[in-house]
């Protein structure tokens, strides 16, 4: 299956599929600053604390979500569910990582993280994005654009199952240059050795010479 056919599908068919049934019963926007606390509540009811230990959770840690791209759904008032985008690299291919998407136990089974997801694809191409990973069941993400990723094309920096390691492209062909190890978008800081030089040099605890 090709991934340009799944980009076609959840621009097109989830819009109208999923959009219009649940258009009346639940509100859907854009996260907020104010969200952050039911967010985490909602994490904790349907993931656990074992969510801390999962790669795709160590591969978003200590960098931030893209507010533009993430999304809630309410019911009177109520937060229910919530998707986040993430941007991340896949070689040297931007990219971004999809999750966790979580809908509270008691409103499962009622479209809204399809709906979530289908909203956060559409603002991620419409925001210029080409690509975007996620760990998870084809057959949930498959209808809504996503295709599993050929054995040994990506690696993570932990262990997941392959069957679950899926791909949704939003620009036909963008999944042919991702390729190799997948992780954080933000590069790891190196130590600031002339700093440290400098402190340990004003401390005395490196010799100086003067000769």
């Amino acid at each position: 299956m090709s991934f340009a056919a799944g980009t076609e599908r959840t621009r097109f068919s989830v819009h109208a599929d999923f959009f219009e049934m649940t258009c009346c019963q639940y509100d859907y926007r854009l996260e907020q600053p104010d969200d952050i606390d039911a967010i985490e509540i909602l994490h904790a009811h349907a993931f656990g604390p074992g969510r801390f230990t999962r790669t795709a959770f160590r591969m978003r840690e200590g960098v931030e979500h893209d507010p533009a791209l993430s999304f809630v759904a309410t019911a009177l008032g109520r937060l229910v569910g919530s998707v986040r985008l993430t941007g991340i690299r896949i070689g040297d291919a931007p990219a971004l990582l999809l999750g966790p998407l979580a809908v509270e136990p008691d409103y499962k089974k009622r479209s809204i993280g399809k709906t979530l997801v289908a909203r956060s694809l559409a603002a991620a191409t419409d925001n210029g994005h080409r690509l975007v990973m996620l760990v998870g069941d084809h057959p949930y993400y498959g209808p809504l654009g996503f295709d599993r990723v050929p054995f040994g094309k990506i690696q993570l920096p932990g262990p997941v199952d392959p069957a679950r390691l899926l791909l949704a492209e939003l620009v036909p062909g963008a999944a042919q240059s991702a390729t190799g190890m997948a992780g954080s978008a933000v590069p790891a800081q190196e130590p600031d050795v002339t700093s440290a030089s400098v402190s340990k040099v004003a401390t005395g605890r490196v010799p100086v010479s003067t000769g």
